[in-house]
């Protein structure tokens, strides 16, 4: 088929999008992948209500508190098989003051088509969020899809006659047209998914989003313990769905569909039943920018000329959890312990996992967090305790059990040579990913110096380790070690020689990279200096997109060590 551009809300774009939630819940990462790649005609924001939804930490998680909105803590996403997800996230979102704050900044192209989409517990708030939004973006889609809440989303989406009260006085608040985004569970009720768009299409939506995820479906690996399945799985349910809203509301009203489009002969089976656009989210699993990017131009390619190069792109993530026995407990006295395994792991620097422990707490839930790998044989982890699933993790000790799925992220695989210098700077806890490439670059021979720092002694286990690797030196903020002060202050205190390289990898808090990054630039190029930040990283897998920074990379599939110049870097993380 010809694939060309569609002219949708008076602009002329690609009918390709993302769905809400996926890789680009940030702005800044559809900015930054829509300045990469023309074929991101549609972009679709993080669904957000007139209240933030936050992930519930510390003495919330089992005492939470009536007055706030919860979400869901991780794991948010389980792994049914090939390209098939079960996710739970629960509408996490800043609140729709905040998101129309980051659609502001993000600078999102204007030739591309941007909607809004909300959500909320009552009428009241999807008109609120509705308003806040309306003159920054191009559309509004209704979230009344979601299955991963019990007060929100799909609760609304299953009536007839809510869809058309919702719709009805959403449309007459705003002056932008909306659009109604549906979910397919419809098992349990008296009416079909044909009924619920003809409602909202009579009520005056400009057109019709399906489909959310189906279910939700039940699984132990999930905090929520149930999720929406998402990708191949639900292919033919997409089509199915399709087919019948096509039917009700006539030839004319808008349609976006998604919901397990991975190829292009997917895409075809849409648009010949009647999609106007598709979405697509799942397939994108694993992919970097610059992949995410290949991706859609190839997709475009393949739709004109009867190809498949966009499979080439694809890629199977390895989310399986395995079981490791904790063989030694290091640093015990302190917050921040260090954990040997009975097992080793092929995995490059700079690359993490995530640790799981399947019931804690008195919920028994299942939780887990990314921690960098701190030595790959044995499996090493360093653990600061700083929330709920840290708390529970630094209790194990000798004999104890976990599991871990990974690795993810880059590694660290870029060529230096043997005349150049390695400076390793941690700030906090860094070191616990500086230990593997520190490692790594000393077995090949190369000069490495280590800056640790932290704010006691206590929070510098494993030194003897880092001085059989080259040159160590420390600070303390307490100056119970080393200098007293910062890492900063330990570079100020170097004297570089202008004929040597030098390459500098900086893992720790943002304030502390902050500190370091201009030193560091008054003596080498930026191409040599990258830095791992600590951002939020939920699924690992570049979906969530929680981890974006602040030039919208997901550090979780880009990094984590992010180069000071590169759009597509190398690349540990500890959390």
């Amino acid at each position: 088929m010809q694939l060309e551009k569609i002219e949708l809300v008076g602009k002329k774009v690609f009918p390709i999008g993302l769905p809400s939630g996926i890789v680009a819940t940030d702005p800044r990462c559809a900015k930054r992948l829509m300045d990469m790649c023309e074929e991101y005609g549609i972009w679709t924001g993080k669904s957000t209500s007139p209240y933030a939804k936050i992930v519930p930490e510390g003495d919330e998680v089992e005492n939470p508190n009536p007055d706030i909105e919860y979400s869901c803590r991780e794991p948010i996403l389980a792994k049914l098989g090939p390209y098939r997800f079960l996710n739970a996230v629960g509408l996490t979102n800043p609140g729709a003051k905040v998101m129309r704050e980051m659609i502001q900044k993000a600078g999102i192209p204007e030739d591309r088509v941007k909607i809004g989409s909300i959500f909320g517990k009552t009428l009241d708030d999807y008109i609120e969020a509705a308003v806040i939004l309306e003159d920054i973006v191009d559309l509004l889609e209704g979230n009344y899809s979601c299955p991963n809440s019990e007060k929100e989303g799909m609760v609304f989406g299953q009536d007839p006659k809510t869809v058309y009260k919702f719709t009805k006085t959403i449309v007459d608040a705003v002056d932008i047209p909306f659009l109604a985004k549906l979910t397919p569970n419809m098992d349990n009720v008296p009416f079909c998914i044909g009924d619920i768009a003809k409602a909202a299409i009579d009520a005056g939506a400009y057109g019709i989003v399906l489909i959310n995820t189906a279910g939700p479906n039940k699984n132990p690996y999930l905090y929520f313990g149930r999720g929406g399945e998402s990708g191949a799985g639900i292919s033919d349910l997409r089509i199915k769905c399709l087919k019948e809203v096509r039917k009700a509301i006539g030839p004319v009203p808008f349609i976006q569909s998604m919901g397990g489009i991975f190829s292009p002969k997917d895409a075809e089976k849409d648009f010949e039943n009647g999609a106007d656009a598709i979405a697509i989210g799942t397939a994108l699993a694993g992919m970097r920018d610059n992949e995410i990017a290949g991706f859609l131009k190839s997709f475009v390619y393949d739709l004109r000329n009867k190809t498949d190069t966009a499979s080439s792109y694809l890629k199977d993530v390895d989310m399986d959890y395995k079981p490791v026995k904790i063989t030694e407990v290091i640093n015990r006295q302190s917050d921040f312990k260090i954990f040997k395994t009975d097992t080793s792991i092929d995995a490059l620097p700079g690359q993490f996992v995530f640790a799981m422990l399947p019931d804690i707490g008195d919920n028994n839930k299942p939780g887990e967090k990314p921690f960098s790998i701190m030595d790959d044989n044995p499996l090493t982890l360093g653990v600061l305790e700083r929330g709920y699933f840290t708390s529970h993790f630094n209790k194990l000790r000798e004999g104890d059990t976990f599991y871990y799925k990974g690795p993810h992220g880059q590694g660290i695989e870029i060529q230096i040579d043997k005349e150049s210098k390695i400076f390793l700077i941690e700030g906090g806890c860094g070191l616990a990913g500086l230990y593997l490439p520190a490692k790594k670059f000393s077995e090949k021979g190369i000069d490495v110096t280590s800056f640790l720092g932290a704010k006691d002694k206590q929070h510098l286990p494993y030194l003897e380790e880092f001085e059989k690797l080259g040159c160590l030196e420390i600070a303390t903020e307490d100056g119970s070690l080393g200098t007293k002060g910062t890492v900063a202050d330990l570079i100020k205190g170097c004297v570089f020689n202008p004929d040597f390289n030098y390459y500098f990898f900086n893992c720790g808090p943002k304030a502390m990279v902050d500190a370091v990054l201009p030193l560091e630039l008054k003596v080498t190029s930026p191409d040599r200096v990258y830095s791992s930040i600590d951002y939020m990283t939920r699924c690992g897998v570049g979906l969530c997109g929680s981890c974006a920074d602040p030039k919208g990379r997901r550090t979780c599939v880009e990094g984590p060590f992010i180069n000071q110049t590169t759009t597509t870097p190398t690349s540990p993380i500890s959390s």
